[in-house]
């Protein structure tokens, strides 16, 4: 129940960020006194060093063996979700809507979460080591993968990107601190994992953080002006059946494989969750000054927040289920 509550405050902390924006834009916008920009910029690089420092190495080890199943997880993260918005493009490119779809696309390319899935799968009674395995090793490749799948689409659009400062970034704010952290972890591993709760509210700061300044922005040049409540209330239609679509179609990969009831637990709930932490830094070192961000991350907020309240049902009752079995 505790759980539950942590995560419904994140979500409420979100909603108050976005407000902050709004009201106060002044802050966050180019030209703030406050270096929000440097601030977020250190958080993210710390976020991707603690994450390296904290990944497990015996659940990576032992969680190889089940390569039917991760293979499975992977391709879903990585590979179905494109798959199932690539055939829209053709509808929005050029239009005034091109950038919601880009928007979605990269929900589609971003990695799964790690700490949710991990809860979750553990509330249901699935396989905590492959959740924990998967979550761990999407993080990794989504590095490397979501800006394979951005890249092609953003050099279409009529937003103007600076790509060296694009990979600089990405290779100094996130690869550089998470191969430190690797190579430190033997150093300060058990000092991460003594403090991994404070860590994982140095995250969600530095998440609202970078929340609040991408959402100033685009309300400081009024982007939000061209997004009616009409196409908010599609966007929030869209996102839901974008994961059951990809729900229901893991359920049926996994027993098309034939996976038993811990493995086909893992498969859904890692397989359908993206990771609200990559999404706002990614979209940092993508995006990086542009007015855009803040609706590139709306439908991804949207989609955080509706899977976490849909997995949490599911796997209470999954757990539940497991209960009367005995």
């Amino acid at each position: 129940m505790l759980k539950k509550l942590k995560v419904d405050l994140f979500v409420f902390a979100i909603a108050i960020s976005i407000l902050l924006a709004y009201f106060f834009p002044q802050l966050g916008a180019t030209g703030s006194k406050i270096p929000l920009n440097l601030i977020s910029s250190l958080g993210v690089s710390l976020i991707f060093f603690f994450y390296g420092l904290s990944i497990n190495y015996e659940a990576l080890k032992s969680g190889l063996k089940n390569w039917k199943l991760h293979l499975t997880v992977q391709s879903s993260t990585f590979l179905l979700f494109p798959v199932l918005i690539l055939p829209f493009y053709p509808l929005f490119i050029g239009t005034e809507n091109e950038l919601l779809w880009l928007a979605f696309l990269f929900i589609a390319a971003l990695p799964s979460t790690v700490s949710s899935s991990v809860v979750m799968v553990s509330m249901a009674k699935g396989n905590i080591s492959a959740a924990i395995f998967n979550a761990s090793i999407s993080g990794i490749l989504g590095i490397i993968l979501t800006p394979l799948w951005m890249m092609p689409f953003i050099l279409k659009t009529d937003v103007a990107f600076d790509f060296s400062t694009i990979y600089f970034k990405l290779f100094s704010e996130i690869l550089l601190p998470l191969i430190l952290g690797l190579f430190l972890k033997r150093f300060f591993g058990v000092w991460a994992q003594r403090h991994k709760k404070l860590l994982s509210f140095f995250d969600k700061f530095v998440i609202l953080l970078i929340i609040y300044k991408s959402f100033a922005q685009s309300f400081y040049d009024e982007i939000f002006s061209s997004v009616s409540l009409l196409e908010i209330i599609a966007i929030i239609g869209l996102v839901i059946l974008l994961f059951f679509s990809v729900y229901a179609l893991t359920g049926w990969i996994g027993k098309l494989l034939n996976f038993n009831r811990a493995d086909s637990i893992t498969n859904q709930f890692c397989g359908t969750k993206k990771s609200l932490v990559h999404g706002t830094v990614f979209s940092k070192a993508l995006f990086g000054q542009t007015s855009v961000i803040g609706i590139i991350l709306l439908p991804l907020m949207l989609y955080h927040a509706i899977q976490i309240l849909i997995i949490s049902v599911i796997a209470a009752k999954k757990g539940k289920e497991i209960k009367t079995d005995f």
